[in-house]
């Protein structure tokens, strides 16, 4: 009886061990935000991916150039001492694909209503790519900066339209004022890495989508050979907050 009391014991152990070990295994989930947006446009992500046993960075995108928003974020990444999911929202995506160029520790890439530029494009660029983006009409004064550049908003009244169609009006009226600017020069500089010629691709974005075309992300995504893509009927610019629980999932397919 001892000896099956011991071996009940050990099983137990290696239960509990081998679940703890899964748990710590599971790679780190770092979400970037895009333009007009914060980091807390992820909370939803966030929620349900920590109730499932990721741990998460979601990062504060500077939004002033391409080349010093993607060395931040490489720098968070290498800093980091497990496997990565790096996941990118709207211009979040153009940062991610350059980011990981030389993070060793990313294993897949996730684009969530995203660019995923080639070497030379750029995102103002894509957005042109095909019909149906309206961004351009929906920016109010620009703000002008040191050095020629200058700070882009969309006009709060045209917010939950152009942006967020697919989410309450009291919650795009909080997303509005508290948008973060992206510079002119950001959208318009092009990319000199495509991480995701080497690296697993997932896509998932609104067949509404204002800003970017959903034509250039299906395109996009093609030419990514995207392992999975998903298209969200009637899904605006903002997926990850109108349907968390499709972006989670996807993200977490990734992962896998």
């Amino acid at each position: 009886m001892k000896i099956s009391l011991l071996s009940n014991l050990i099983a137990l152990g290696l239960t509990f061990t081998s679940s703890a070990f899964a748990t710590e295994s599971k790679p780190t989930i770092v979400l970037v935000h895009g333009a007009f947006a914060d980091a807390s446009s992820w909370n939803g992500v966030i929620t349900r991916l920590e109730k499932d046993g990721y741990p998460v960075v979601a990062l504060a995108n500077p939004l002033r150039s391409v080349k010093t928003d993607a060395a931040y974020v490489t720098n968070i990444i290498t800093s980091l001492k497990t496997p990565v999911v790096l996941v990118g929202h709207s211009y979040g995506g153009t940062i991610i694909s350059q980011a990981a160029e030389t993070a060793v520790n990313v294993t897949s890439l996730v684009y969530v209503s995203a660019f995923a530029p080639d070497l030379g494009e750029t995102a103002a660029s894509l957005s042109g790519k095909f019909p149906g983006g309206t961004l351009g009409s929906a920016l109010g004064a620009a703000v002008k900066l040191e050095g020629g550049t200058a700070d882009l908003y969309i006009q709060r009244d045209k917010f939950h339209d152009q942006f967020a169609a697919d989410v309450p009006e009291a919650e795009t009226r909080l997303m509005a004022a508290t948008q973060r600017p992206v510079t002119d020069a950001a959208l318009n500089e092009p990319v000199t890495s495509a991480a995701w010629k080497k690296l697993p691709s997932f896509f998932i974005y609104g067949d509404a989508d204002k800003n970017i075309p959903a034509k250039a992300i299906a395109w996009m995504a093609e030419r990514a050979n995207s392992k999975e893509t998903i298209v969200i009927k009637g899904g605006s610019h903002v997926v990850m907050i109108s349907h968390p629980d499709a972006v989670t999932k996807l993200i977490e397919h990734a992962a896998q």
